[in-house]
This record gives structure tokens, sequence and C-alpha cells, in this order.
């Protein structure tokens, strides 16, 4: 990949001797402290906590032994819906985009369908008496597979609520979201199984992983709720032609908060 880049990406001529600035640790600060002032950038943070931790549980640590323990398929197909999950982003990221660029107004709503989808889905596999059929598990890997890309989103939010300068800055500050939201989630899924289960790991039960798993929703509450709250108010400071033409870049003044 970083060979087809080099070969094929360029700078714009006009582009080309353009230079940052060196910035010192006030500069940084002052940077840090404009981002956060800004409406966009703390809506584009609220949407990257919300939709990717989901996908991260699932990926990255209990998504296989819960699907052999907790839904007591065979370790080949838990492997392979795991795979399925990250095959899913090939599809996603694309579509994100060109979603991202044909409705920008309804970004935060983007994010808002992500998060009711996945809390939807979720519920289905938690509260089905038993097993969840396979089907229901697949459509689960794939629905929240949407997470990730989906946290893109975000970025975008950022970008046009800041000017040229300080994207860096907001961009920083809304990676810590989602980031933060996956360690807060996966930590208390084992908070949760332990204080559920005795013994070693190997006695996680179904309870145990329903109850775990559901910790989810928390997450996903207090993301919900403050994607509506900075989408007011960002709204209420710009309008649907100002996104649309992708000057939707208002100062956010403690006077107008």
């Amino acid at each position: 990949m970083l060979v087809v880049v080099r070969l094929v990406l360029h700078d714009s001529p006009e582009r080309a001797h353009l230079r940052g600035v060196p910035m010192s640790a006030r500069d940084l600060a002052r940077s840090l402290a404009a981002s956060w002032e800004q409406p966009g950038t703390r809506l584009g943070l609220w949407i990257h906590f919300s939709t990717p931790f989901s996908p991260a549980l699932l990926g990255l640590l209990w998504g296989f032994p819960f699907l052999v323990s907790a839904e007591h398929r065979s370790e080949a197909t838990a492997g392979a819906l795991i795979s399925l999950l990250f095959l899913t982003n090939l599809f996603y990221g694309p579509l994100m985009g060109w979603l991202v660029g044909r409705h920008p107004w309804h970004r935060s709503t983007i994010g808002l369908t992500i998060v009711g989808a996945m809390a939807t889905v979720w519920g289905a596999v938690l509260l089905w008496p038993g097993d969840a059929p396979l089907w229901l598990l697949v459509l689960l890997v794939v629905v929240v597979g949407a997470g990730g890309p989906g946290s893109m989103v975000g970025f975008d939010v950022a970008r046009t609520s800041n000017p040229d300068h300080r994207t860096a800055s907001a961009s920083g500050i809304i990676n810590v979201g989602g980031f933060t939201a996956s360690l807060v989630v996966i930590v208390a899924v084992g908070v949760v199984l332990d204080a559920l289960s005795s013994g070693s790991g190997d006695s996680y039960g179904p309870g145990a992983f329903h109850w775990a798993m559901a910790v989810q929703y928390l997450l996903w509450g207090l993301g919900a709720a403050q994607i509506v709250r900075y989408r007011r108010r960002i709204r209420a400071l710009t309008t649907r032609d100002q996104v649309a033409g992708g000057s939707s870049m208002v100062e956010f003044t403690p006077a107008a908060r």
C-alpha cells in the first residue's frame, strides 16, 4: 500500500510548497482549547465515542469467547463470524463516504442510526431464548461491522467545524472518544463476567455473558444523548445550505454557548 500511495498520490501544484508552522506548547494548548469550543468537535467526539466500541468488543477480545461459551458455536464458526466482521469494512467504508458526501446535514443521523441498529440487533441476540440462530449471529456481525467505518463520520463533522489549521487538534480530540469507549466497555465486560461467575474464565456461562454484553447499552445511551445535544447546538448556528456547501464552520465562543 505504501508503494501504491507513493506512486499515485501527489499534491496539487498550489499545495506543493505549503508547510505547517512550528507550534509551542502554549500554541498547541490554545489550538486544542479553540477546537474544544467548537460544537462540531464535540459532536464528532460523541459520534466517534458511540459507534466503534461494539465491533472492538467483538473483534478484539470478547467476541470469540461469547460465541463459543454463550452461543455454543464451534471455534471454526466463531472464527468465521469474527472474520466476517472485518470483511464488512470493505462494504461500509465506501458506503459511509458516499452517505456523508450526499447528506452532510444528516451526519449525526447516520451516527444515531448505526447506534440504534447495533443496539436493536444486540437486544435480539441477548433476549433470544436459548442460543441465537446462526442467521441472527450473522446479522449481528454484519450490523455491528458498520460501527468502525461509521466512527469516521465524526472526523468529517470536525473538519467542517474548524479552520484548516485546527483540523489536527480537532481530530486528536475526536480520536480519544472511540478508544476510550472501547477500553471502558472491554474492561467492564470482564468485571461483570467475574462478578457473575465463580472460578476461572472457563466458567463464564451464557447468563453471565448476556448481562456483561448488556453493559454496552450504558455507553450507547450516554453517546446518543450527547450526539443529540450537540447536533442541536451546531444546527442552531448553521444552516442546511452552509453544510451542503462545505462551509459550516462557525466560531463557537463562550458567549454563543
